[in-house]
């Protein structure tokens, strides 16, 4: 192996390594933060040596199972009920369920993310004052359709769990995001599919 695809296969590991036990979230976070570790110096010239997310949330996924194979399944049924719940909430907004709930690899600290389309973000927060649901809003830049634009971020908190709720115009429903691991629009489940995914691997435990 080349020298640059051992350093490249490094830094993804130790990415993964940070958001597995650091609870960093972000893969360009994670990154940056790994290649730190391997000096100043070389963190600046690595350039298009940088793993890609892809390459990190595979190495992420390898430590989750390699470490939480006795914990993973009650952890993961325990985080998608909870997102099913909130889907069922927030029902009258054309909500999804997307991100680590969804593909199964969480750890201790991931979160619950889920895309919104309501008419506006007001109607989401009047819903959750009316159950007297606290939550905090943030502005965060998202790239949509090729376009960057400012949305809403709404964010709650469960059981110690972090529910974090990004808000689209209604008429963006069928432009989904594309997902900064693959490149290719998000995968996404409605409250149907997610019902679905928790009875079958209900149903492979049982055997």
């Amino acid at each position: 192996m080349r020298k640059t695809d051992k350093l490249r296969s490094l830094i993804a590991r130790e990415a993964a390594r940070l958001m597995y036990e650091d609870g960093v979230r972000e893969y360009r976070d994670a990154k940056r933060k790994a290649a730190k570790r391997f000096g100043p110096e070389k963190a600046l010239s690595l350039g298009s040596h940088l793993p890609t997310n892809a390459e990190i949330h595979e190495e992420l996924a390898r430590l989750i199972a390699t470490n939480e194979e006795d914990v993973l399944p009650e952890r993961l049924l325990r985080l998608r009920l909870t997102a099913l719940s909130y889907l069922d909430l927030f029902a009258g907004f054309s909500p999804y369920l997307v991100g680590s709930v969804l593909s199964g690899a969480v750890t201790s600290k991931s979160d619950i993310d889920i895309h919104l389309f309501p008419d506006s973000t007001e109607a989401v927060e009047n819903l959750l004052e009316e159950r007297g649901i606290a939550f905090q809003t943030e502005t965060v830049p998202v790239r949509k359709g090729g376009i960057v634009k400012d949305y809403t971020h709404i964010y709650l908190e469960d059981a110690g769990v972090v529910i974090e709720c990004s808000v689209y115009p209604a008429n963006e429903k069928r432009n989904r995001t594309v997902s900064s691991i693959t490149g290719k629009p998000m995968e996404r489940a409605g409250a149907s599919r997610l019902k679905k995914i928790i009875a079958e691997s209900l149903g492979e435990e049982e055997r």
